[in-house]
């Protein structure tokens, strides 16, 4: 059958924002223990809480934690690495309250830790006879909510408690790894107003009965971004660095840490997370890692001693959470251009791959797919910003002769982190309904070395802003799409850049804000401990840099604003709390400016529940029917949008 003549924005698609919420799943923490795969997923059906899963030897997914629970640490606020396994006992982080329970085989979760602290990446002590007697974690101490306290502390095992603090003097730690002699402890550190990817450091003690031995820095300082130590079963300590402008591995054998195989791409990702595993130890002298260049993720394996790598040929653009089942496998989980995110098994021998579990359904077959198209454009000031670019795709439709698509112009949080070209069914979501997709990353991104990561250093507000508006700017002026229905989305960082680039150009018809930021004096003084100097770098110090911090708050450029906002936020945000929304969206309304906002109740630094998700798709899609001129196919809840204009659009 021949496409349907339709206009761009009101294709009818297969992904309803039901089936979207209800098939997003998203995998985590991938673990060999014990000779079994462990993960951690997201149920929709559960309102999106967080179970563990464990593989059987029959290849099926078991659920290991009891129906009810919510595997979840708040440590940063951003979580990551929230449950371990020690031979048949499973210890893991409830949401609800923050404590460590242990769940034995065939029992009934019991806590092992008291309220009051919150607790993340832990890993386990082992006596001379293999039993454990320990858990190592980090701690994040709430019981004083004014000052709160970072440390690595030992849980003995199996009494619990809240823990025996080992190492206490940075105002952060991360990822303890205990060596195969288990006589010593390497570390992560980093102190304000640093974070993880400006300048941290390794270090290095000896770990006894009675705590840690003197502490060293083996590697990082000022400069130098260091992560991801481990030990290899001959005792070489390895770990990640970008003292050579990329994060490449390193090797510690006593003396100054060598890079192993050198190459100008990123081997890690910023480290937002806890428990990111960029690379595997094979134990026969081997390593497998993955590494960034051009925004795409490749697989290598990597010979330890001669210094060689070898790119293995494999259909996947994101690879992340890579872990050894053998000397010749390995698993991760990847992400591919038109297939949601899988967890694979992978010989990096033959380069032969085994989807183990897919993370949800396709939506739509791969010919409705609209796959990333790599472009490089010019910004201000003669630099060059990347992005991923999305052509509107649905074989069942076509638009009028002579119609360009509605752009949708992604800001990716953080702000660095980095957008991929992995497959995503939000962006499916907008491409199959007729409008293009570029997703930008600006200045100070992830995956493209340190110094463009630093672009953003003392330029937050500006760069990110620039590179956005020459993106859209570029796909005009190259024809690909219409000039007069531009859009803007973005998230947290990447929400205070759309307001920047709304108030501050003309390049964006519409907005769409989920919980950015408003005012950048009140954040600095209401955000969490994780990113409570983290606009030192990224503006300046307060008081010195309060004009700064002034000039680039979207509040104080109210008069800005001319193109229709709409702002989505979590009741429940620690990160982002709801004044800045709301803040922004009175001064707005009392302009007489047309905005739209929905608050939800329960949610948090990121939407989680299904019913979320569904509300706030389609109040944007509804959005930008009313504020383009066209009608969605979807049958969709009521969008007021206050002070609008009934000329707007076309």
């Amino acid at each position: 059958m021949s496409p349907t003549p339709k206009s761009y924005g009101s294709w009818a698609s297969p992904i309803t924002a039901e089936a979207l919420a209800n098939a997003e799943i998203g995998f985590g923490n991938l673990r060999n223990f014990n000779g079994h795969l462990y993960w951690t997923e997201n149920v929709p059906a559960a309102g999106g809480a967080i179970g563990i899963f464990r593989m059987s030897a029959s290849g099926a997914a078991t659920r290991v934690v009891p129906d009810g629970a919510n595997v979840r640490t708040r440590v940063h606020e951003y979580g990551g690495a929230p449950y371990v396994v020690v031979a048949e006992s499973v210890y893991y982080v409830e949401l609800t309250d923050q404590r460590l329970y242990r769940l034995e085989a065939g029992g009934i979760p019991a806590p092992l830790t008291p309220a009051g602290f919150r607790y993340a990446d832990c890993t386990p002590q082992f006596a001379n006879d293999g039993s454990a007697v320990a858990l190592i974690c980090v701690r994040e101490d709430h019981s004083d909510p004014g000052e709160v306290r970072n440390a690595l502390v030992r849980i003995p095992l199996p009494d619990g408690g809240a823990g025996e603090v080992l190492y206490g003097d940075s105002d952060f730690v991360a990822h303890p790894r205990i060596s195969p002699d288990r006589k010593k402890l390497a570390f992560v550190t980093w102190d304000h107003p640093h974070m993880p990817w400006d300048a941290s450091e390794i270090r290095l003690a000896d770990l006894g009965e009675r705590g840690l031995g003197p502490v060293r820095t083996v590697a990082g300082g000022d400069g130098e971004s260091v992560l991801e130590p481990e030990w290899d079963a001959d005792g070489t300590l390895y770990f990640i660095s970008d003292r050579s402008g990329f994060w490449n591995l390193y090797a510690w054998r006593g003396k100054s840490g060598q890079v192993v195989w050198p190459r100008a791409a990123d081997f890690a990702h910023a480290l937002w997370r806890l428990g990111q595993a960029s690379y595997a130890l094979l134990g026969n002298g081997r390593a497998v890692t993955r590494f960034c260049e051009g925004g795409i993720d490749k697989l290598a394996v990597i010979d330890l001693r001669r210094g060689t790598g070898r790119v293995l040929d494999l259909p996947y653009v994101e690879f992340a959470l890579l872990t050894r089942i053998d000397e010749h496998d390995v698993a991760c989980v990847a992400g591919s251009t038109r297939e949601p995110d899988a967890i694979l098994r992978i010989n990096v021998d033959s380069g032969q791959t085994q989807v183990l579990r897919q993370a949800s359904r396709a939506l739509l077959e791969p010919d409705e797919v609209s796959t990333a198209i790599p472009i490089d454009f010019p910004s201000t000031g003669g630099r060059v910003a990347h992005a991923f670019y999305y052509a509107p795709v649905n074989p069942g439709f076509c638009a009028p002769a002579g119609e360009l698509p509605p752009l949708l112009t992604l800001v990716h949080g953080g702000p660095t982190v980095q957008a991929s070209p992995g497959y995503s069914s939000t962006v499916q979501f907008w491409t199959s309904r007729g409008f293009a997709v570029v997703d930008v990353n600006y200045g100070g991104s992830s995956g493209f070395g340190r110094a463009y990561r630093r672009e953003l250093e003392g330029n937050w507000g500006i760069v990110d802003a620039e590179d956005v508006i020459a993106a859209a700017r570029h796909l005009v002026r190259t024809g690909r799409v219409d000039p007069q229905r531009t859009a803007i989305r973005g998230g947290s960082a990447g929400g205070y850049t759309v307001l920047v680039a709304l108030s501050t150009s003309d390049a964006f018809c519409a907005g769409a804000d989920y919980f950015g930021i408003s005012d950048m004096t009140a954040i600095a003084r209401d955000t969490h401990k994780f990113e409570s100097r983290y606009l030192d770098s990224l503006m300046g110090p307060l008081p010195e840099a309060q004009t700064i911090y002034d000039s680039r708050s979207p509040l104080n450029h109210l008069d800005g604003f001319k193109a229709p906002l709409i702002v989505f936020q979590g009741a429940d945000d620690p990160v982002v709390p709801p004044n800045q929304s709301e803040r922004i969206v009175d001064a707005l309304r009392a302009r007489g400016a047309p905005v739209a906002y929905l608050l939800y109740p329960g949610e948090s630094h990121g939407f989680r529940k299904p019913a979320t998700t569904i509300s706030s798709l389609q109040a944007e899609l509804s959005f930008y029917g009313q504020v383009f001129g066209f009608v969605p196919a979807d049958q969709l809840p009521p969008l007021i949008i206050e002070n609008i204009k009934p000329s707007a659009g076309r």
